[in-house]
């Protein structure tokens, strides 16, 4: 089991460097790109893509949430992801974790896309959309 996106996993992590191309834009990290995509503002967007994943994060409380946001979240991240495990290194990596659970192990209480380490709740969204990323790979694998 991967217990959280640390150490030997931290690739996991949407804050590793990663060039996402979203909707005309180049972000650094899938966490820059899901930052932005909150918000239908094109000035929001370019200015997100010019800041580093944490920054984005912060920066993402001030923006007006677009109002199908809640509806969307889990297709954009799932698009995202997706084109980061399209590439190299991180395609290999995550075929790489074989058959093992991933879990979004977080001490910050993200019980939506993990699971808190403190209390062992979380319905872990990310891993699981993870794992079936690496599962569709696998199988497109097989069939070449």
């Amino acid at each position: 089991m991967i217990r959280e996106f640390q150490g030997d996993y931290r690739w996991l992590s949407n804050f590793a460097p990663c060039k996402i191309f979203y909707e005309g834009l180049v972000y650094g990290s899938v966490e820059n790109a899901y930052q932005a995509a909150k918000t239908k503002d094109e000035a929001e967007r370019l200015r997100i893509s010019t800041m580093t994943s944490g920054e984005a994060k912060r920066y993402s409380r001030t923006l007006t949430l677009r109002s199908d946001w809640d509806d969307i979240k889990l297709n954009v991240m799932r698009d995202l992801s997706c084109i980061k495990y399209s590439k190299e290194p991180y395609l290999s990596k995550l075929v790489g974790t074989g058959d093992l659970y991933i879990q979004e192990g977080n001490r910050w209480g993200d019980k939506f896309w993990g699971v808190c380490l403190k209390t062992g709740e979380g319905q872990n969204n990310l891993g699981l959309l993870l794992m079936d990323i690496r599962d569709k790979i696998n199988k497109i694998q097989r069939n070449s």
